[in-house]
């Protein structure tokens, strides 16, 4: 069943909600964000309103530390003058995305560098229940005289720090077949260090934000990887750690990504991260 319109009319019901799930929607109340979440992570999309800013297509990662929905009431604190930048007990949004690709992000590889996508156009609530959320990103722009068409495919299960997505491109109207892409995390300009086990298909990232530790990450199949890159510049938000890879006969390409947040109780430490995504490769 397709939920659009009617998901936004619920909003209300489910800002009341305490039990874990998983939850999505589109915020056109804060400049055409879309969030997600489950019981554990939280993200967010940056959307048509932005489109002449420094945002593009990376995803934001919402840092939360219960398991109850908390995207209805950070954006009601939003809307009423409040600030979901501090944390008042149920967590914040202190990580940074700008013009990179945040955690999971997706971008074309050409001539050896990363191009970034603009941000989505279009939205579509596929499902938004208890146990698993799906919904469908759309997006277009230009690079080069070609116009590049992504929809991204998102779903996220409750209890996972994964969030996956599949990911179709075409070319010109036409389905881009091996047409070569990159998948990652941004390392804040360096503050973050990168980990990555390309036999294993993950890259992890560790990092310090306001005193606790989050570990970011992304995960694909290694046979479809190509190579690891890890881009260290001197221009805010150009530096990333990433796989590079090629769309198949479908122009898809698949990965999972997430994070684990050290104020949150359950990944506390370096350690935990990498072993945490180590143990989900093997699934």
């Amino acid at each position: 069943m397709v939920l659009v319109l009617n998901v936004m009319g619920l909003s209300g019901a489910f800002a009341e909600e305490v039990q874990p799930r998983t939850f999505c929607r589109f915020v056109p109340e804060r400049e055409d964000d879309f969030a997600w979440e489950n019981d554990k992570i939280a993200f967010r999309a940056y959307g048509p309103a932005l489109r002449e800013g420094s945002e593009n297509g990376g995803v934001d990662c919402w840092l939360k530390r219960v398991d109850y929905p908390v995207i209805d009431k950070w954006y009601k604190k939003h809307v009423a003058g409040g600030t979901y930048h501090k944390d008042d007990g149920e967590g914040y949004d202190p990580y940074h995305v700008g013009a990179s690709l945040g955690c999971g992000g997706i971008g074309l590889w050409l001539d050896n560098s990363l191009v970034t996508s603009e941000t989505f156009t279009g939205w579509k609530v596929l499902e938004c229940e208890a146990n698993n959320s799906a919904f469908e990103l759309s997006y277009e722009w230009k690079y080069e005289g070609h116009t590049y068409q992504l929809v991204k495919h998102i779903s996220i299960d409750v209890g996972d720090r994964l969030f996956t997505t599949v990911a179709t491109i075409r070319k010109d109207g036409n389905l881009a077949r091996g047409l070569p892409v990159a998948v990652g995390l941004t390392t804040h300009d360096g503050k973050a260090e990168a980990v990555p086990d390309v036999q294993a298909g993950w890259i992890a990232c560790w990092e310090t934000i306001d005193g606790s530790g989050l570990g970011t990450g992304v995960m694909m199949d290694p046979k479809k990887i190509t190579e690891y890159k890890l881009i260290d510049s001197d221009t805010a938000d150009e530096s990333h750690a990433l796989f590079i890879s090629k769309t198949d006969d479908k122009g898809q390409v698949t990965w999972c990504a997430g994070y684990g947040w050290e104020r949150a109780g359950e990944i506390k430490t370096r350690n935990d991260w990498l072993s945490y995504l180590s143990e989900q490769s093997k699934k």
